[in-house]
């Protein structure tokens, strides 16, 4: 499926002539699939979790945000896909419009598919994610290391919402030594503000 088409519930949920939200039309894949975490100051605070997959960013809500201890399954709901330059995305989605709130950039890189079936051969993250299990390591300023994301819930057949958990693996490499931030407290990879402190600029620089 096509970015224009995948992307086409992300841009009906918004009026981007309010919305400072990319609307998705220029930017093209590079050499290593990227990943993004920020954290959204809305109805509720949570963690978006994004990897690119293709032309666009699958996109997780995660209330409790991605944890560097194993111990820890985060519960992880699927949004809509994102185009990929919303890795970028830092400011004040204005209040009415979907998702209105502060956002920050608060980790971003790179990260590498694992996913391999039963005899050991690789597959491809996209199909792994449709099979609902995948693996990968992520090389970002904070995240590092091996995770897991796994679907607990389908979500399609049986009438219930799709959910996976988010898990770091044990073994995985070197976790880092952020953790899960405090949100409040947690300054973005990309400008080094709050989310009080993009709130009270009022938005992108």
């Amino acid at each position: 499926m096509a970015g224009d088409e995948r992307l086409r519930e992300y841009r009906r949920k918004r009026d981007f002539g309010r919305t400072r939200e990319p609307p998705g039309r220029r930017d093209t894949p590079g050499p290593e699939p990227r990943f993004v975490v920020q954290i959204h100051d809305a109805r509720r605070m949570h963690f978006d979790f994004r990897l690119q997959v293709g032309d666009v960013l699958k996109s997780w809500s995660v209330p409790k945000g991605p944890s560097a201890d194993p111990h820890d399954k985060r519960l992880a709901v699927p949004t809509e896909d994102h185009p990929l330059e919303y890795e970028d995305f830092e400011g004040v989605i204005p209040k009415g419009e979907y998702g209105g709130g502060t956002v920050i950039v608060w980790d971003r890189g790179t990260y590498e598919p694992l996913s391999h079936d039963r005899r050991g051969r690789p597959v491809g993250f996209a199909e792994s994610l449709e099979h609902g299990h995948a693996t990968f390591r992520l090389r970002g300023s904070k995240l590092r290391g091996q995770y897991a994301l796994t679907r607990f819930r389908g979500g399609r057949d049986d009438g219930e919402e799709e959910a996976w958990l988010l898990v770091r693996k044990a073994g995985g490499g070197p976790a880092g030594g952020h953790g899960t931030p405090d949100p409040r407290r947690a300054r973005s990879v990309r400008t080094g503000r709050t989310l009080a402190q993009v709130a009270a600029e009022g938005g992108e620089e």
